[in-house]
């Protein structure tokens, strides 16, 4: 049998008290059987005293009256002289005068009882209900804050029971609408500051465009003209395109709409997957990109994204460098961490501006004259620490940059 509702410290109270009723309404029964008797006793003992005292004076034998008292024999003759006198079953309680007396004593207790029983009972059962009304307004008046996005209030707990696992399944609810208008509002304010990022980042772009476009169409038989801002209109383009795509990859990380797929592989085909399509730019501008590590050591990563970090940083390593710098990659392995190291000997990052660069779009004062829109760094951020990686820096200004990439090294 299921008595869980028990639990609940006010139910268990009532039904004690219930169960304390029905004792007492036994005992009360037990008690009233004895009364009874003593009653029944006494009323009769009354009635044989007043037939004896009358046989006595009228002269009857005391023989005879302790014989006639005694004795248990009932027949037709005693009935049918009773029924003469008017003493059957029919006859009406009020023609007995000690069984009336007996009556109204028996009906005055019962009433009596009857009265003191209900009103305890109703008394008990009042208190009860009147406690479970309060709990339950109790129980609305937070519903209701509830429903008006008011969270911080809580459900009654203080006790065991059907209705308080209610109010705690009522008040788990309220976390997760909670935790959800939070996420709701957080995905409303991340819309609009990527919005209004996008926007601003876009409108130099689009103004060098038009003015591209409005030289190209004044001058169309200049052909050096044509092609110097046709360039010019390819590098806006492509500035664009770079924006928006890595605006995108941010938002997609930030809303956790892509799942990282994390497998094992070795640190150089990561890095080298990172760097291939660098390498070209490095010789170029006559810079050096160094591997340094063994190369059988291991990483748990998603590679296609981790690559894109670790390339974002080159990247930015190389914007930050002179010619004849040298970007060094090394990386080291324990038995649960992979370490990897990105290092320049570029111009370094200033002391006011290296608790900033993570964010987007920052661009710090020294670095106006260089290549690059912001958010290559904050990519690489949002991708190490999706996959549960850590990304710190060290850098004095003029003396190079020092990015740490720790990723797990097994599963």
């Amino acid at each position: 049998m299921n008595v869980r509702f028990l639990y609940d410290k006010q139910i268990r109270r009532y039904s004690c008290f219930i169960t304390g009723m029905i004792l007492a309404l036994f005992l009360a029964e037990a008690w009233f059987a004895t009364v009874q008797t003593n009653m029944v006793q006494a009323a009769f003992l009354e009635h044989e005293n007043a037939i004896v005292t009358s046989l006595l004076d009228h002269g009857v034998s005391r023989e005879v009256i302790v014989a006639a008292v005694s004795s248990t024999k009932i027949d037709d003759v005693g009935s049918d002289f009773l029924a003469n006198i008017g003493r059957t079953e029919k006859t009406a309680s009020v023609f007995f005068p000690f069984t009336a007396a007996f009556e109204r004593a028996t009906r005055g207790i019962l009433l009596a009882a009857g009265i003191s029983f209900s009103l305890m009972l109703l008394a008990g059962t009042y208190l009860f209900l009147q406690s479970r009304d309060r709990l339950y307004r109790r129980a609305m008046n937070i519903v209701e804050c509830f429903m008006e996005r008011d969270y911080s209030r809580h459900m009654p707990r203080m006790d065991e029971g059907t209705f308080y696992q209610l109010c705690t399944s009522v008040d788990r609810l309220a976390t997760m609408l909670q935790s959800r208008n939070e996420t709701e509002y957080r995905e409303k304010e991340f819309l609009k500051v990527i919005i209004s990022d996008i926007s601003h980042q876009l409108k130099t772009p689009l103004a060098a465009l038009s003015m591209y476009q409005e030289i190209i169409e004044n001058e169309p038989d200049n052909v050096d003209t044509v092609k110097e801002f046709a360039e010019k209109i390819g590098t806006s383009l492509g500035r664009m395109e770079q924006l928006i795509m890595s605006v995108l990859k941010i938002a997609r990380l930030d809303v956790g709409t892509i799942s990282f797929v994390k497998e094992s592989c070795l640190v150089l085909e990561l890095v080298w997957q990172a760097v291939s399509e660098l390498t070209t730019r490095a010789d170029l501008e006559k810079k050096k990109v160094l591997l340094d590590g063994a190369e059988t050591d291991t990483i748990i990563c998603d590679v296609e994204w981790t690559s894109e970090a670790i390339g974002n940083i080159v990247k930015n390593a190389l914007d930050h460098t002179k010619e004849g710098g040298i970007i060094r990659i090394s990386w080291e392995c324990s038995p649960l961490m992979t370490r990897i190291r990105i290092a320049d000997n570029g111009k370094g990052i200033a002391s006011e501006d290296i608790h900033h660069i993570f964010k987007r779009f920052y661009r710090s004062n020294h670095s106006l004259d260089t290549q690059g829109i912001g958010l290559g760094l904050s990519l690489a951020k949002s991708i190490v620490e999706g996959q549960g990686g850590t990304i710190s820096v060290q850098s004095s200004l003029n003396e190079g940059t020092v990015f740490t990439i720790s990723l797990l090294t097994k599963l």
